[in-house]
């Protein structure tokens, strides 16, 4: 029964991560222009739909490297706080820049750098999020 739980709890700390990653995706992305969007004529449904869709999308993309991850993380019982938060950053940039991650940066300037730190924001986001509700108990069901 407790391995059940566990699990339960691994996939609704994971769900609560996308949306966290996905909400610090958007408002990092949006940032910019955050004057001309918290204005009255915008309406917040729009922002939380664009959350949802990010959601989504990040859930699908970072299903399989993210277990990954938990099946390790679970397996060796890590409980570090900054182990998930440096693990969902380099997950974020991995999936987004793939392996040739430093070629692939040499060569961007300004705009793109702030892009890289969008990212890396919303994979810490994430993988904080997840620590909070699964990862600090990361191999009990061991004992």
């Amino acid at each position: 029964m407790t391995i059940v739980v566990r699990i339960l709890m691994v996939i609704i700390a994971y769900v609560l991560a996308c949306i966290a990653a996905s909400l610090v995706l958007t408002i990092g992305t949006l940032a910019p222009q955050w004057e001309q969007i918290s204005s009255p004529d915008v309406p917040s449904v729009m922002l939380w739909s664009v959350v949802g869709v990010g959601t989504a999308i990040i859930a699908v993309v970072a299903l399989l490297p993210s277990f990954l991850v938990i099946a390790l993380a679970e397996g060796f019982a890590w409980r570090s706080v900054v182990l998930y938060g440096a693990l969902g950053g380099v997950l974020a940039l991995a999936l987004t820049y793939g392996i040739d991650f430093a070629g692939y940066a040499r060569g961007l300037d300004g705009a793109f750098a702030h892009e890289r730190e969008v990212l890396a924001a919303s994979g810490i986001a994430g993988g904080l999020v997840y620590w909070v509700f699964a990862g600090r108990k990361a191999g009990l069901w061991k004992l």
